[in-house]
């Protein structure tokens, strides 16, 4: 394989819509940022593709006990660091050789590069808070190395509604 897209969510809070779900689909992988709000959505995105998550702040109940705080995967040789809330990163990401670190919480869509290092964030795919968007993301892995994007779900989400 010489190139990976990785589909990126967070902040569903128990709410996983299809249109989430349909952009999704064609991913290699997947990752959940936290605050995944409930088994059934993890067992959605595992029916899409492989799918590694961790623990939110409000994934308190029972089936989210076993789920790590922390994730790190490597995929094509780019490192990325999973993780909630990125004010609670413990590491170094340029000393530990990181070349993204992935983060939900904030509920704002955000892609940074700090120190050759890829801060990505997805915004949040679960209810609208505010007037922040509903969106979800990629990383796009190449020989050429990573880029991040984020797709505003937004508009469609606005028609709909709730699934």
């Amino acid at each position: 394989m010489t190139a990976s897209l990785i589909g990126v969510i967070s902040d569903t809070h128990g709410l996983l819509r299809s249109e989430a779900l349909a952009a999704l689909r064609d991913c290699d992988l997947l990752l959940h940022a936290g605050d995944i709000g409930g088994e059934h959505v993890l067992q959605a995105l595992g029916e899409l593709a492989p799918t590694v998550s961790v623990r939110g702040n409000n994934d308190t109940q029972s089936w989210a006990r076993t789920l790590p705080q922390v994730a790190d995967v490597e995929v094509l040789g780019v490192r990325i660091h999973l993780l909630h809330d990125l004010a609670k990163l413990s590491l170094h990401p340029e000393r530990e050789s990181l070349h993204v670190v992935v983060c939900g919480h904030s509920h704002r869509p955000r892609i940074e590069e700090r120190n050759g290092v890829l801060y990505f964030n997805p915004g949040s795919a679960g209810p609208r808070r505010f007037k922040l968007p509903v969106a979800i993301g990629f990383l796009e892995i190449t020989r050429s190395g990573v880029r991040g994007r984020i797709v505003d779900l937004t508009p469609v989400a606005q028609k709909t509604g709730p699934d």
